[in-house]
């Protein structure tokens, strides 16, 4: 069974995936961060790197539709985030956009495979057994399905969370430092399954890390100053 069966391809010379211009965010008339222009094509990664303090994580919630600029624009696809109303920005969010945060918000009294399904179900869309089992058999958690979040190592929790952020095949992937708090082994494991899945998927990737491990694989980087 081949990913391609869940996915419609693009184009080999797809246009951006994901875009932005002159972006801008100020949390007040002291603290204003400019970002540099991105851009990123469908399956491809990008690594945010900076010091502690340089709006990373801003940037991260910019991208998402969770922050809005004070100036400039993000693109994804052909749809400019800043110029929809909060409903339907809400709407695109759960459509185009899976979020891989640093520790798994789970939703403890549901199974892992509930979690999975939760952020397909809110968008709308209908995912059949055949397309969970074959992303669970991916990411190495298909025996874990029917488990309790709580039972799993952080590493499996970590590697269902990608499974809810890409059940969806949204044309965004956000990770908010998604290897802060793993070994060496389960870090190469989430960021190479991060990349590999979204390469599949063709969706974008975009990483928010200050982790070393993870910018020695994700060699596509920004540096925020």
């Amino acid at each position: 069974m081949a990913i391609t069966e869940y996915v419609h391809r693009k184009e080999q010379f797809a246009p951006p995936m994901v875009r932005t211009s002159k972006l801008l965010f100020s949390y007040n008339t002291d603290r204003t961060f400019n970002y540099p222009d991105l851009e990123v094509k469908a399956g491809e990664p990008l690594a945010i790197t900076g010091k502690s303090g340089c709006g990373k994580t801003t940037l991260l919630h910019l991208l998402a539709g969770l922050l809005s600029p004070a100036g400039g624009s993000v693109w994804i696809n052909d749809s400019d985030l800043a110029k929809m109303t909060s409903a339907r920005l809400d709407a695109f969010r759960g459509q185009r956009i899976g979020i891989v945060f640093q520790r798994p918000h789970f939703i403890q009294s549901l199974s892992v495979k509930d979690n999975i399904l939760a952020a397909p179900y809110f968008s709308g869309k209908k995912i059949d057994a055949a397309q969970l089992q074959y992303t669970a058999a991916e990411l190495g958690i298909a025996h874990l399905l029917h488990r309790m979040p709580s039972s799993l190592s952080i590493g499996e929790q970590q590697r269902a969370s990608i499974g809810r952020a890409i059940m969806h095949l949204p044309a965004l992937v956000l990770a908010d430092e998604p290897t802060s708090s793993l070994d060496d082994e389960n870090c190469h494991e989430v960021i190479h399954l991060l990349t590999q899945l979204c390469s599949e998927r063709k969706a974008a990737l975009i990483v928010v890390t200050h982790d070393d491990r993870v910018k020695r694989i994700i060699q596509n980087q920004v540096s925020l100053l």
